[in-house]
């Protein structure tokens, strides 16, 4: 069984300020680092996670003393030093991992970015493929929906003229004089008894009424039918009590810490038990949901977590492609999932929510030299922006084989 994830980068990365030579690229470049490798034990803020808080942790120690630690943290305990074995003991002697394959632009680079998440906030442009737009849900069937909604207007208009004939009818019926012999002959049920019959003759309204229940039915099953395979708003009860508020919100957990795949592989993967023992061997191993990790492992059967997001076999979906070449963050499909309790399906993941996201979002393609001949030959014609559909987006083999 692996043991705690204490990740050294962070526990003791940070030199003096006055030492780096802070840019852009160097702070996007450590917050992919960090979020990948380092945001499950360790936060930028004074706040102990699993680890100590780094802000201001450049101010303790010098940079050499940091890349040794990075790259060999188990030497440098062994070699006698007094911080390196006061830290492993505070934290309870747990392990963390070492790695000597980061350089020491790369260390420097986290640095920065935990100094820049200590600095006054700013705002920061975003990175990625893609401008991130939230399709509008139902596109699918607006089409259809518009047609529905003409057909019921002509109804109503049927239906209006039936109700006219009837005030028609009651009015005769009420210019009747009471006292007459006509009016004390007919009872007033037998009255309005007449005149619905009257009205049930009515080719109008009954041409009427049969297109109303004809729609109504119509629309019924339409609605049916393109429920059929939409999960939306589905959140099942999982066999592990998880939640992603606490870990991902809280804690700021980045997802491919846990999805292992997100970033670079077809699907995002279902978290081993393993990857949960990296913290929870350690913390709140007490707890009846972490002990049924315990069991699991102990049994040798993998935990039966409940899909929540499931597309048809028909379709061909790829993480990679939209989280790394996109540049999609997790939220645009899975909603705020820094903020459940319990994971629900928050969007339709219908072929037509994906084809209007493809329509609406723009690729970045900037100090991208892929797209320059493209972007020519783009600007020449067409003054929009360069959007997915404009790249293959909506040709039917991308998604179907």
């Amino acid at each position: 069984m692996k043991r705690l994830k204490i990740v050294a980068l962070t526990a003791v990365l940070g030199f003096f300020a006055a030492t780096v030579n802070v840019n852009a690229q160097d702070v996007a470049e450590g917050e992919q680092i960090f979020k990948n490798n380092c945001a499950a034990c360790h936060n930028t803020s004074d706040e102990t996670l699993v680890g100590p808080g780094l802000k201001g942790i450049g101010e303790r120690r010098p940079l050499d003393w940091i890349v040794k630690w990075v790259h060999n943290p188990q030497a440098v305990i062994a070699s006698g030093d007094k911080y390196a074995n006061d830290l492993f003991k505070k934290f309870n002697q747990a392990q963390m991992t070492a790695y000597p394959n980061y350089s020491e632009d790369q260390i420097k680079s986290v640095i920065a970015y935990i100094d820049a998440q200590a600095a006054p906030a700013a705002p920061v442009a975003g990175e990625g493929g893609a401008v991130a737009t939230t399709p509008a849900e139902g596109s699918s069937n607006g089409g259809m929906m518009q047609y529905i909604l003409v057909a019921l207007l002509g109804v109503m208009i049927l239906v209006l003229v039936a109700l006219l004939s009837i005030v028609s009818s009651l009015s005769k019926l009420a210019s009747v004089d009471p006292n007459s012999d006509e009016a004390k002959n007919v009872p007033f049920f037998q009255k309005i008894a007449e005149n619905g019959k009257k009205l049930a003759a009515n080719s109008a309204f009954k041409t009427g009424a049969a297109l109303l229940i004809t729609l109504l039915i119509g629309k019924a099953t339409i609605d049916t039918a393109y429920g059929v395979g939409i999960h939306q708003g589905y959140a099942p009860e999982q066999p592990i009590q998880f939640s992603h508020k606490l870990h991902a919100g809280q804690y700021e957990i980045n997802c491919n810490y846990c999805h292992t795949g997100v970033y670079k592989g077809k699907g995002a993967n279902i978290p081993s038990a393993n990857i949960c023992m990296n913290c929870h061997n350690v913390i709140k191993r007490e707890s009846p949901e972490i002990q049924k990790i315990y069991r699991s492992l102990e049994n040798d059967e993998p935990i039966q977590w409940v899909r929540v997001h499931n597309l048809p076999d028909l379709a061909y979906f790829n993480h990679s492609q939209h989280t790394n070449v996109g540049g999609l963050e997790c939220t645009n499909c899975h909603g705020e999932i820094n903020k459940m309790e319990v994971v629900e399906q928050r969007s339709s993941l219908t072929m037509g929510w994906c084809i209007d996201c493809h329509r609406k979002t723009e690729v970045n393609t900037k100090d991208n030299a892929y797209y320059d001949k493209l972007v020519e030959l783009h600007n020449k014609e067409n003054k929009e922006p360069l959007k997915v559909q404009n790249i293959g987006g909506l040709e039917c083999s991308k998604c179907h084989y």
